[in-house]
């Protein structure tokens, strides 16, 4: 599976959403693979996401934006499955 992650440069947010989805990542036994994408690398991304980074992304659904934990990242994700 894979989770799109969403950030912006100097970003605080971001390093701490980081942080919270490497303890989403250990809550489970199958592989996640977590795509880093910066937002400021491509301008379509950085309109749609330029004002709600980190964005935390998967199968086309956010799970989370802005202050990211790991709780509501699994609460999400379990919904989608």
């Amino acid at each position: 599976m894979d989770i799109k992650f969403y950030i912006g440069s100097n970003c605080g947010l971001c390093d701490d959403a980081k942080i919270q989805l490497d303890f989403f990542r250990d809550e489970y036994d199958h592989e996640i693979k977590i795509v880093t994408i910066n937002i400021e690398e491509d301008d379509t991304l950085h309109k749609k996401y330029m004002l709600r980074v980190p964005v935390v992304e998967y199968n086309g659904v956010v799970l989370q934006e802005g202050n990211v934990d790991f709780v509501t990242l699994i609460e999400a994700y379990d919904e989608l499955k």
